[in-house]
C-alpha cells in the first residue's frame, strides 16, 4: 500500500488514502464556505499542499531539481509558496491562500492554520550567511496555532503551542504557549472638511495615534 511521510519530523508513515482524506476533511472542518468534498478539490489550499507533499519526498531523497520544479508549478496554479524541504504536520489548513510563503527550514507542527498573506520566512541572506552551515534560518510554528491575514514570522523563533498572532503582526522574536501576539488598529480621525480648500494639515496624524 502506498504510503505517506507526515509531521514535523516526517517521522509518521501513514497510508495515502488516509493523508489525503484526512486533507480534505480538514478543509471541511475549517470553512464554513466548504459545501462538499468536491467543491474541496478547488481549493488552492489542496492543490499546494498535495503538491508539497509529492515534492518533499522528492526532496528527501535528493531529488532537488524535480522538488523545486513541483513547488514553482503550484506557486503557479494556487499562489501559495512552500519550499519543499519544510516540514508540516497533520491537519494544516491554509484559508485563500494567496501569497502565502514558508521558507525551507520551516517547521510547522498538527492543526495549524493560516491565512492569505502569511511569511514565514528569514530575517535576510546578509544574517543567515553568518549562521553555521544547515543552521535553521526560519520559524517553528507550534500545534494548534492560528496565524492571521498578512502576519509575518521571520528568523529562527519558535512560536508556542495554542498561539494567536494577529492579522498584519510582525513577529521576530519566541512566543511562549497561548501567546497572543496583535497589530495596532488604525485610529479614525475626524471627517475632511470636503467644502474647504484641502491644506496639509489635514492629512497630519495626530500624535499617539496610528495611520493605515
Amino acid at each position: 500500500m502506498t504510503t505517506c511521510e507526515t509531521g514535523p519530523g516526517s517521522e509518521a508513515r501513514r497510508p495515502l488514502r488516509e493523508v489525503l482524506r484526512e486533507d480534505v476533511r480538514t478543509v471541511l472542518d475549517k470553512d464554513p464556505a466548504a459545501g462538499s468534498r468536491v467543491e474541496v478539490l478547488l481549493y488552492p489550499h489542496i492543490h499546494a499542499l498535495w503538491t508539497y507533499r509529492v515534492a518533499h519526498w522528492l526532496w528527501g531523497r535528493g531529488h532537488r531539481v524535480l522538488a523545486r520544479a513541483l513547488s514553482l508549478l503550484a506557486r503557479a496554479v494556487s499562489g501559495i509558496e512552500i519550499h519543499p524541504g519544510a516540514r508540516i504536520g497533520r491537519r494544516f489548513f491554509i484559508d485563500h491562500g494567496t501569497a502565502v510563503v514558508i521558507g525551507e527550514t520551516v517547521r510547522i507542527g498538527d492543526d495549524v492554520m493560516l491565512y492569505h498573506q502569511v511569511t514565514l520566512g528569514s530575517v535576510g541572506w546578509w544574517k543567515d550567511l553568518r549562521r553555521p552551515s544547515g543552521s535553521r534560518r526560519h520559524p517553528v510554528v507550534g500545534d494548534r496555532v492560528v496565524i492571521g491575514t498578512g502576519a509575518s514570522v521571520l528568523g529562527p523563533v519558535t512560536i508556542g503551542a495554542d498561539s494567536r498572532i494577529g492579522a498584519h503582526s510582525v513577529v521576530l522574536d519566541d512566543l511562549p504557549p497561548r501567546s497572543r501576539v496583535v497589530a495596532a488598529a488604525s485610529a479614525a480621525l475626524p471627517p475632511l472638511d470636503t467644502a474647504a480648500p484641502l491644506d496639509s494639515s489635514a492629512l497630519t496624524v495626530p500624535e499617539g495615534t496610528h495611520a493605515s
